[in-house]
């Protein structure tokens, strides 16, 4: 009786199955180990036979040993942050304080999420120097060496940086690769689901103007909590976020235009100063109609120059991501004419038969770049669109643009 209780108690078994095994005879259950042991030991034998031929082969071991470390690579691979600048350069020791001056600089944001300052302030995009991976520049602010930056994301939040801890760029010719720069990851965790957008100064001067997906529009008044860390610079309703975000100066506020760009073709452009500025609680206003099913995809804020461009990428909702190419269109911005704010906008679009909506769009001054989801360069379409024909075959995809800093 102790043996059955035992049985169920230690095996978690029925009466019935406790009540089998005990009627069971002895020479069945030690039958069964047997099994068992025999199927292990041979398990085990072939195993040594395979580790043996490859101790007493030497080239079997080291292909073994390459395959390994090929795969450990594979796993724990890091693209190169460490700017070469010369072939043969030697270690010399500092003559200088290691403490860093205050010194004017500019910080960059790129396609791919790395950030660096730079002591350059300005950049000739006229250049003739070839383009290289990561030198999509999506945003750029003023800042000193030992200040403080403000980095705006899609949750509508910004959060503090110190300028100190990025990485410092030599001075280059034309605009800079950041390919030396570091991940935004290495100094703030944002969850998955939310994007950093732009950077932004932390002074008292100034604006950032931003959109979100349903088509509201703000201008938060400069306004900087001296103790935290990071602060909510929009009130979003649920399910809402920021698609775009720009800082402006105060100067550029007075004569700059806000542009918003639909998932449906649509384009709407109006004075910043239609939008009153608002503290950081509000909740923004009406920037556009939104047609049924559509939402805002692309934001800017710029005072237009004459090389000022729209892009847009038409696809389907039946593709993957990064897999399908779109057409592409580009077209000087000047074609589209200025309407109100909380309006329905303009065609900037015509679709494909087969297309139902913009993968991607962006506007701003040029010279623009465009580059795929991994920095790589992409060339643009060299003919100029019309304001609502359809675009041309890309020869890549096609995940960032950007324009002047």
């Amino acid at each position: 009786a102790s043996a059955k209780a035992r049985l169920i108690d230690v095996f978690d078994l029925s009466d019935v199955q406790a009540t089998y095994i005990l009627d069971m005879p002895l020479r069945r259950l030690t039958k069964f180990s047997r099994i068992e042991l025999e199927k292990e030991s041979g398990e085990l034998t072939t195993t040594i036979e395979e580790l043996t031929a490859i101790l007493d082969d030497d080239g079997n071991l080291r292909q073994v040993v390459s395959d390994e470390l090929a795969a450990v690579g594979q796993q724990h691979a890091t693209p190169r942050r460490t700017l070469l600048l010369e072939a043969n350069a030697s270690p010399a020791k500092s003559a200088v304080p290691l403490e860093v001056d205050d010194a004017p600089c500019i910080v960059l944001m790129s396609s791919t999420g790395l950030l660096a300052r730079s002591a350059d302030t300005e950049f000739d995009a006229s250049a003739d120097i070839a383009r290289a991976a990561h030198d999509v520049i999506v945003s750029s602010v003023p800042a000193t060496a030992r200040g403080e930056i403000g980095l705006v994301t899609s949750a509508g939040r910004v959060l503090r940086l110190s300028v100190l801890d990025l990485p410092a760029l030599p001075s280059v010719i034309g605009i800079p690769a950041l390919s030396a720069g570091a991940p935004i990851g290495a100094f703030v965790d944002l969850p998955a689901n939310e994007q950093a957008l732009c950077l932004t100064t932390l002074d008292e001067t100034g604006c950032i103007a931003l959109a979100t997906a349903r088509g509201t529009v703000k201008r938060v008044v400069a306004d900087t909590p001296g103790s935290k860390d990071s602060w909510e610079v929009i009130r979003l309703e649920d399910g809402d976020r920021v698609v775009g975000a720009v800082r402006l100066d105060d100067a550029a506020a007075r004569t700059a235009e806000l542009v918003l760009v639909t998932s449906d073709g649509q384009l709407l452009r109006f004075p910043a100063t239609a939008v009153r500025p608002q503290g950081r609680a509000a909740g923004g206003m009406a920037g556009i109609n939104l047609a049924s099913g559509a939402s805002v995809i692309a934001f800017g804020a710029f005072t237009p120059t004459d090389d000022a461009m729209l892009i847009t990428i038409a696809g389907t909702t039946a593709a993957l991501p990064g897999i399908d190419t779109g057409s592409m269109k580009v077209t000087p911005f000047a074609e589209y004419p200025a309407k109100g704010r909380a309006t329905g906008g303009v065609r900037c679009h015509r679709f494909r038969s087969g297309e139902d909506l913009l993968t991607l769009a962006w506007v701003g001054n040029g010279p623009v770049r465009a580059c795929s989801s991994s920095g790589v360069p992409v060339p643009l379409p060299t003919e100029l669109g019309k304001r609502d024909a359809t675009g041309v075959p890309v020869a890549a995809p096609v995940s960032h643009v950007a324009g002047s800093l």
